[in-house]
């Protein structure tokens, strides 16, 4: 009996696409899962490591085990966080900021390099690093906290709708979207929220050597421009990625260009749908609920 053609073809390509995503599959099972990336620079000692820092902070996870490996490689000499964030949530940049602290702890020198944004929980990281360098037009500062609530009740309403809360404790509901918000309600909040910002003050005053009055005096949510903030001993010095590379090389004691290493993005096929399809279904969300969601933010 004769073969079709079209059903062979269609058959062996197949065939071809579950065997590449079967060696995928293993090639990740093996990495551990975890997409570990070769270092871009050439194997060798006295080295700088790259750190990127992106995007909204939501997990430190990631960043957090970077630099934990790169603190536990001797032939890393030093670090340099190019950053190039918003800020985002309170514990992410808290957890990000102690692991700089412990490299530097550890030995390790550590600058950060300002990209476009470097602002709220952004530059609460970069004040744990041993210098900061921006670039004159960089956006930074935003020392300050903030809470967001949307109250729908009206909109409920006009659809015929109601909320309804069986609570036991009385601030078990608070900023619930069905309501509004009574004022022990907002003097609670405001209590978590002042608490919050003088820790962000705290950080500030004591990674950039500046009495906390003066601090304080700024610490309102504004930002600032790379050269402004460089007025106010925000920032270290001017500079792009390249040259806080060379200024980290010199802290370090590295003779000569640094090598430079920095991982790359996760490579596995499998995971690299997992996670763009988590990040765009965690877009949504976040478009459409953050306004209801109860969240402390360096933003």
């Amino acid at each position: 009996m004769k073969r079709n053609p079209v059903l062979t073809v269609v058959g062996t390509a197949l065939a071809l696409g579950v065997l590449f995503v079967l060696v995928l599959a293993v090639a990740s099972f093996l990495t551990g899962g975890k997409g570990r990336s070769v270092p871009l620079s050439v194997v060798g000692s006295d080295r700088v490591a790259v750190v990127k820092i992106e995007g909204l902070l939501t997990s430190s996870d990631g960043i957090v085990e970077e630099l934990h490996d790169y603190t536990e490689d001797g032939s890393i000499k030093a670090i340099v966080l190019r950053i190039d964030s918003p800020g985002g949530g309170v514990v992410t940049a808290q957890e990000i900021y102690n692991a700089v602290k412990n490299a530097r702890k550890e030995g390790k020198k550590v600058i950060a390099s300002m990209g476009s944004v470097a602002a709220s929980g952004g530059y609460y990281i970069a004040a744990g690093a041993d210098k900061i360098v921006a670039n004159p037009g960089t956006l930074t500062g935003s020392i300050g906290v903030i809470m967001e609530f949307a109250n729908i009740e009206k909109l409920l309403e006009k659809i015929g709708v109601k909320g309804t809360v069986v609570k036991a404790g009385q601030y078990k509901d608070v900023g619930s979207p069905f309501r509004d918000m009574t004022d022990p309600e907002k003097k609670l909040l405001q209590g978590v929220i002042d608490d919050v910002h003088s820790q962000f003050i705290d950080v500030v005053a004591k990674g950039r050597n500046i009495p906390i009055d003066d601090v304080k005096a700024i610490a309102d949510g504004r930002i600032f421009t790379g050269r402004q903030a460089l007025k106010l001993k925000l920032v270290d010095k001017m500079g792009d990625l390249t040259e806080s590379i060379e200024l980290a090389g010199a802290l370090a004691g590295i003779k000569g260009k640094p090598r430079i290493v920095e991982k790359n993005k996760k490579i596995p096929f499998l995971d690299y749908l997992k996670e763009e399809s988590a990040a765009w279904i965690g877009d949504v969300i976040t478009r459409g609920l953050s306004r209801n969601t109860v969240s402390l933010q360096y933003r």
